[in-house]
């Protein structure tokens, strides 16, 4: 689909996934879901976080480097943008091994040319106790926390626009949305991997508020179903992979956790491996939100 008839709006795709723990069937999962959004017209396609292995984090990390070429090589083959959601990473942006035995988690975006154009490492590791199976989450003895936010360029058909990137557990917190909309972000990456319970409790709430923070399009793609662990244990992440527009509208949603659902909307019918939540992003028609509610002009306490 060629959208230069409209120079200020671009089709945007969020993949919703149930990615287990056998990477290369994951792998294929993603090349066909960029190659069907592709199919329809998406120009921005995000994946959500752990795309490549729910759990596994210092097996999958140690394929940081190929995974990222892979799933480059499937931007640059399609000639799409395409964030990963998340990779567990050895390093540092600045190549420093995490100390500690512990790991980075890495949001990045490739271009269609298939450079990565920016890294992302997340700032808001999960801390919570969940009335689920695990009871109690602790991202840090993993993961280090990132330190740098991140709004990076896109250039389709002649526009720049601004991505401002976030990982799952910081879409609680505004402060990080606002300031990514501060530095001149457009949209907002969310890839995440709620779990059942507090996705259901608060993830549409979040992306909603997070884009009413903002004034900025928040796109939601998500994990959804059960996931085996090789211990036996079932991790159950909430999907319901969504977008909202600026003033918290939802565009577009899967409104289920697992797939193939008997659910007619995204093919879910057609037994997917995936599902795909589209919406067009207008930046005119944001901006004039933006003018009708300066929010921004009237900020006072950041």
């Amino acid at each position: 689909m060629n959208n230069k008839a409209n120079n200020h709006s671009f089709i945007t795709a969020a993949i919703q996934m149930n990615s287990q723990q056998n990477v290369e069937k994951n792998l294929a999962d993603i090349k066909a879901a960029i190659a069907d959004a592709c199919t329809q017209g998406a120009q921005l396609i995000i994946l959500p976080e752990n795309c490549c292995s729910m759990g596994e984090q210092f097996a999958t990390a140690e394929r940081f480097d190929e995974l990222s070429a892979t799933i480059a090589h499937y931007a640059s083959t399609y000639n799409v943008y395409v964030l990963i959601g998340s990779l567990p990473c050895l390093y540092r942006p600045d190549g420093m091994l995490v100390p500690n035995s512990r790991l980075r988690q890495v949001s990045q975006l490739f271009a269609p040319d298939g450079t990565r154009v920016a890294r992302y490492d997340k700032i808001h590791l999960f801390t919570a106790t969940v009335a689920d199976k695990q009871g109690n989450y602790n991202e840090a003895a993993t993961f280090e926390p990132g330190t740098q936010t991140v709004v990076t360029p896109l250039e389709i058909n002649d526009v720049v626009y601004q991505l401002g990137m976030m990982v799952c557990f910081d879409l609680r917190f505004p402060a990080l949305a606002q300031r990514l909309r501060q530095a001149g972000a457009d949209l907002l990456s969310a890839p995440s991997a709620f779990t059942y319970l507090t996705g259901q409790a608060h993830w549409s709430l979040l992306l909603r508020a997070r884009a009413l923070d903002s004034q900025c399009m928040v796109i939601g793609a998500a994990q959804g179903g059960d996931h085996l662990y090789k211990d036996g244990n079932i991790h159950q992440t909430w999907g319901h992979t969504s977008i909202s527009a600026y003033d918290g509208t939802i565009v577009d949603s899967y409104d289920d956790s697992a797939l193939n659902q008997d659910n007619t909307k995204n093919d879910a019918k057609d037994n997917k491996n995936y599902a795909i939540v589209m919406a067009t992003f207008d930046k005119q028609a944001q901006v004039q939100g933006r003018q009708k509610l300066p929010i921004f002009d009237c900020h006072r306490l950041a």
